[in-house]
């Protein structure tokens, strides 16, 4: 048996998580983070994931357990470490992911810190994403675990924990990860749980109307600049390059367009292919001009603790589908970086966006990096944020 701290978000994953672990014969205790600090008009139920009707399902399914509950204020390192960087990240240029660095940074990485100073030998989450130990599921904590993808391969989380380390692992349990959804909803209404029917949460969690321009121009000052195509043409203006991302192609807001069809006489679409926050210029192209085929990756992390090497599997967006290629160690990106040479191309990969490594089963995931440099067409700029 063993001590286990359950970070509870208020939704049906992690309720059924702490179930489990009850079963197991663990002894449980249940916290819900306080992340985003929205006024209570400001929230959205099913918007994010840390509203006062949260914490409140979170208490509700822990009083159902018999365990004890407690909520925490983490709001402070939220902010610093997700909110204030988001925001620089886009006025950068770059696209990051919130989420990533939620749990690179707070709702993973330094809650597990706190629950190991606390005297807990583990926390648990409701992630669907599998540990694995000689082949078999991890029930306990201990050295030796693998990350795997989820039973349920349409809900896999093992995307936003690929920064984990060896030793977080080795503290780190997920129990709902071996289930798939429908399971976890069965579950949790056998259990008597209010939440076993509950939406799951989507949008990023402090801007619960989805309004991600509308969220930052209120924070970074108006940087007006030109929209052009690959051949320097202006097409339109803009007001921040923090309103565009690689392989956007909604609201480019373009006044003079010409016409482009594809070989065969069909309208091409266009997408934002670059975007330099150094000169205010953003760069669309067509589709061709977002194949990417390397990227470099500063600072990677690795679940075993190593780069691997070999053929392995590149993933670049939560849900997206993987390609193959290769970890290249390159001393030129910085002190452990490396370089994923890609044997097929991908499209709209962006600065800043994490690149997740797995093995050439596309089972096992070995880790990975923000991208901090990616190969552009011929004749655009590399770009790169240090």
């Amino acid at each position: 048996m063993a001590r286990v701290l359950v970070a509870m978000s208020g939704g049906v994953d992690s309720a059924v998580a702490a179930a489990l672990l009850v079963e197991q014969g663990h002894e449980v205790t249940g916290v819900h983070l306080k992340l985003a600090d929205l006024p209570v008009d400001e929230q959205v139920p099913g918007h994010g994931c840390c509203t006062l009707d949260d914490a409140q399902d979170a208490r509700r399914a822990a009083q159902v357990l018999g365990i004890p509950y407690y909520v925490w204020d983490m709001s402070d390192e939220f902010h610093a470490e997700v909110q204030a960087p988001f925001a620089a990240a886009y006025a950068a240029g770059a696209t990051p992911n919130p989420c990533v660095t939620c749990n690179e940074r707070v709702k993973y990485a330094r809650l597990l810190d706190r629950a190991l100073a606390l005297g807990f030998d583990a926390l648990a989450t409701g992630h669907h994403a599998r540990l694995r130990r000689d082949g078999r599921p991890v029930t306990a904590p201990g050295a030796g675990v693998e990350l795997h993808r989820a039973a349920d391969s349409a809900k896999d989380q093992s995307y936003v924990l690929y920064v984990a380390t060896p030793d977080q692992l080795a503290a780190t349990l997920l129990p709902v990860g071996e289930l798939t959804k429908a399971q976890v909803r069965d579950r949790a209404a056998a259990a008597g749980f209010r939440v076993a029917s509950k939406p799951d949460s989507y949008d990023v969690c402090f801007i619960p109307d989805g309004d991600t321009g509308g969220y930052l121009a209120d924070r970074l000052p108006a940087a007006p600049g030109p929209i052009i195509d690959a051949d320097g043409c202006v097409l339109g203006h803009h007001d921040g390059v923090w309103r565009f991302t690689v392989g956007q192609r909604r609201g480019l807001g373009l006044d003079a367009a010409p016409p482009s069809t594809d070989a065969a006489g069909r309208p091409q679409r266009r997408f934002v292919t670059d975007v330099d926050a150094a000169s205010a210029t953003v760069r669309v192209g067509f589709r061709e001009d977002l194949a990417c085929r390397w990227a470099e990756l500063d600072r990677p992390t690795w679940t075993t603790g190593r780069a691997p090497t070999g053929p392995v599997r590149v993933q670049i967006r939560a849900h997206g589908a993987t390609v193959p290629g290769r970890v290249v160690a390159d001393d030129a990106v910085g002190e452990g970086g490396v370089r994923l040479d890609l044997d097929e191309p991908v499209h709209g990969l962006a600065i800043g966006q994490a690149a997740v490594v797995y093995d050439p089963t596309d089972t096992v995931c070995l880790g990975g990096g923000r991208v901090s440099r990616a190969d552009r067409p011929a004749g655009l700029p590399v770009a790169a944020t240090k």
